[in-house]
């Protein structure tokens, strides 16, 4: 009797110790899954930050330097990649038409734009300067490029203007952003115009410059009506 008890003690122990080696398996498979499972994460971000700075170096331009981190390389704005489309049509078709009908034997000799300026008059900026911020921001959304500044040349006292004081702003336009302008003026925001029955043709002050006012600002789709 002896005997059998310990032969079962005996099984009872194996018994004990292979559960005990089977619970342990599974945990030293999952410990070994865990310590192989953020490997890859870390391959992952090596490969982000080596086509990272590749794409810095060829940004910048200069071959393999880079900007140190945190750093900002500013670029100059480019422009357009071809001619604007009115440039285009002025060229191939209005310029030759001019030259047949006027005579001209000289290419220089046609009529063409030499400049286009756009100003804003803020005459409540005299009481609030946010408001001329305010016809600023708007004019270089327009236009596409920063508006100067324009201020009083002198004092008036019955319309209470100071001499200096910050009045306006404007902006000229030249070379390719200045045929932009024209293109969405004539095709989008002169149509838009309340009751437009067409522009006069005795605003020309007879040395090739043409003049035109606007009430509102609202007709240039750049500008949204919800933020006026």
């Amino acid at each position: 009797m002896a005997d059998e008890k310990k032969a079962k003690g005996d099984k009872a122990t194996d018994k004990a110790d292979k559960g005990a080696k089977s619970d342990k398996a599974p945990k030293a498979e999952k410990a070994a899954k865990s310590d192989k499972a953020p490997k890859a994460p870390k391959a992952e971000k090596s490969e982000k930050a080596a086509k990272g700075s590749a794409g810095k170096a060829s940004r910048s331009g200069r071959g393999g330097e880079g900007t140190s981190r945190g750093a900002v390389s500013a670029e100059r704005p480019k422009g357009a990649a071809g001619k604007p489309r009115m440039k285009k049509h002025y060229e191939d078709q209005v310029r030759p038409e001019l030259m047949k009908k006027f005579g001209y034997t000289n290419v220089m000799q046609a009529p063409q734009f030499q400049k286009i300026v756009v100003n804003m008059g803020v005459g409540d900026a005299l009481l609030d300067q946010k408001l001329l911020e305010a016809a600023s921001n708007e004019l270089g959304q327009i236009t596409g490029q920063r508006p100067s500044v324009r201020r009083a040349k002198k004092s008036i006292s019955n319309f209470k203007l100071r001499e200096g004081v910050a009045v306006g702003c404007a902006v000229t336009l030249r070379g390719a952003r200045m045929y932009e302008f024209y293109d969405r003026l004539i095709h989008a925001a002169v149509p838009r115009i309340r009751d437009f029955r067409g522009l006069s043709p005795r605003s020309f002050d007879g040395q090739g410059n043409y003049n035109m006012g606007l009430t509102e600002q609202l007709i240039f789709p750049e500008i949204n009506y919800a933020w006026t």
